[in-house]
């Protein structure tokens, strides 16, 4: 898997995360984003040029993959705010607590292994009325598509870089510790069952 994570899977990431029905929904959502913001699952910076650069002062990008990171390194050289990179999981914030105004999470929380430590520690560096914005994909409320989300998962996951077809976000995320102040939910131009999106805002409860 080496050859392929390292250089395959990257630019298909890439690619997919940066489908146009996908970027109209990430140019939903991240101009909400005020302050210092930490993204996790950074990739290869394709939300960097929908931040409002009156709001924001400095974004911490994390994200464990090291090809990921190079690539987001060229768009973070065409934005005016400061752009800090951390190699780490969404389990492994090195931020202080109560250091971020908003977390940004988008077409992240599928690939995380421990989605409940990765929240604690998002909830752990908010500030008091900070809030998390997420835009992910997962389980589908038609019975007929999730089973076959279900059905795939386990192959969609050793091609995907660990990506999960089937996770019910919103449960995910309230597990964490957040409540969710607002939400969309819908299916977004594509197949399937990798296109049920969940858009929306959470705050620590």
């Amino acid at each position: 898997m080496g050859l392929y994570s390292s250089y395959i899977l990257p630019r298909a990431v890439h690619l997919a995360c940066g489908s146009k029905p996908v970027m109209r929904q990430r140019k939903k959502v991240v101009p909400y984003a005020r302050g210092c913001v930490l993204e996790v699952g950074i990739g290869t910076g394709l939300n960097l040029p929908y931040y409002d650069t009156t709001r924001v002062s400095k974004v911490w990008g994390l994200d464990p993959e090291p090809a990921m990171i190079r690539m987001a390194h060229r768009v973070a050289d065409s934005v005016p705010f400061e752009v800090d990179f951390i190699g780490l999981s969404g389990a492994e914030i090195p931020l202080e607590d109560n250091s971020v105004d908003t977390v940004v999470m988008t077409y992240t929380l599928c690939t995380i292994a421990d989605t409940f430590t990765a929240l604690l520690q998002m909830r752990r560096v908010l500030r008091p009325g900070g809030e998390l914005i997420f835009c992910e994909h997962g389980a589908a409320p038609d019975a007929s598509v999730r089973r076959w989300q279900d059905r795939i998962n386990p192959i969609w996951k050793r091609l995907g870089g660990g990506c999960h077809l089937n996770r019910v976000i919103p449960a995910e995320i309230e597990a964490g510790g957040f409540r969710i102040k607002s939400m969309d939910s819908m299916y977004i131009a594509g197949w399937r069952p990798v296109s049920f999106n969940y858009r929306g805002v959470a705050v620590s409860r």
